[in-house]
């Protein structure tokens, strides 16, 4: 029988994508989790995950959900100004911590682009590493998932896909081998101390990734190339131009430049990573018009 409070698990981030997934992974293993929301009257409750209430933009509100718990997983939220007493809190609480961060480190030119996130994600981990906690650092590449925010509406409503640098290369991963690797390090002690580069099993370009797609529809999908300065101007109020510039850095320095790919997942889990082609299989219909009939 599992000891609840040796074994509990706090998730901050459990309704996101990736904290959605790390609940779902550790509810299958059997280990008690315990959410963290803002808001968890608005949070979908789920059978023995237990909710509570916290912000990380006020970390007294974070009390009782650290109390008695074990592992805990982070994806920061807020602002910068609470990130200190927060891990401080943390570190006074659990025994270890699985953080999400980013590959900034990894030595490519997609991830050696100076930006404000990767300096976010930075000042992270050193506020981990400063407060003692054992930490795990799960640095995912690009999200299979972008794929839906970035071709989703265009080929719903037809089959031209306007994008630039079509030849911008990267690895998607899935973010369900994500949340899957992160259960594991939250339930194994053998990963504390571990930093992970998470990847799809393979270097797709942006052009190939929307060939992929066409693949899993059975549609036509006909690509144009898009003008950077087109791109600032369809993203705006959409994301933040820091967010837009980041992007177009990362993906002009990748043209022409097999994507950097790691063989963590299959290491961690035991089973491939899934491929890009599974994961648009698996979300064909994001894609596909509400009247959409296959031959």
């Amino acid at each position: 029988m599992i000891d609840a409070v040796k074994n509990r698990v706090l998730v901050i981030g459990a309704t996101g994508t990736i904290g959605s997934e790390v609940v779902r992974h550790l509810r299958a293993a059997g280990v008690p989790v315990r959410a963290l929301s803002r808001d968890p009257a608005k949070a979908r409750r789920q059978a023995g995950v237990e909710m509570m209430e916290g912000d990380l933009a006020v970390p007294e509100s974070l009390r009782p959900a650290l109390r008695n718990v074990a592992t805990v997983f982070l994806v920061w939220t807020a602002g910068p100004e609470t990130m200190p007493e927060v891990i401080a809190r943390i570190a006074a609480s659990a025994r270890r911590l699985v953080l999400l961060s980013s590959p900034h480190q990894t030595p490519h030119p997609m991830f050696q682009q100076p930006n404000p996130m990767a300096d976010f994600h930075a000042a992270i981990e050193r506020e981990v590493a400063a407060s003692g906690v054992a930490a795990t650092i799960l640095r995912p590449g690009m999200f299979a998932s972008n794929a839906e925010a970035w071709w989703g509406v265009q080929a719903r409503n037809g089959s031209q896909i306007r994008w630039p640098y079509p030849a911008a290369a990267s690895a998607p991963v899935d973010a369900r081998d994500v949340g899957e690797v992160a259960a594991r390090a939250l339930i194994d002690d053998a990963h504390a101390g571990g930093d992970y580069v998470l990847t799809g099993p393979e270097s797709l370009t942006h052009e190939e990734q929307i060939a992929t797609i066409a693949g899993a529809i059975g549609r036509r999908l006909v690509q144009h190339e898009m003008p950077p300065e087109e791109f600032r101007e369809m993203m705006e109020g959409v994301a933040s131009p820091v967010v837009t510039e980041m992007l177009l850095n990362a993906w002009r320095a990748s043209v022409g430049i097999p994507a950097y790919v790691t063989n963590t997942v299959a290491e961690i889990t035991g089973r491939p990573a899934r491929t890009f082609r599974e994961w648009a299989t698996d979300h064909a219909a994001v894609f596909q018009p509400a009247s959409y009939e296959r031959d």
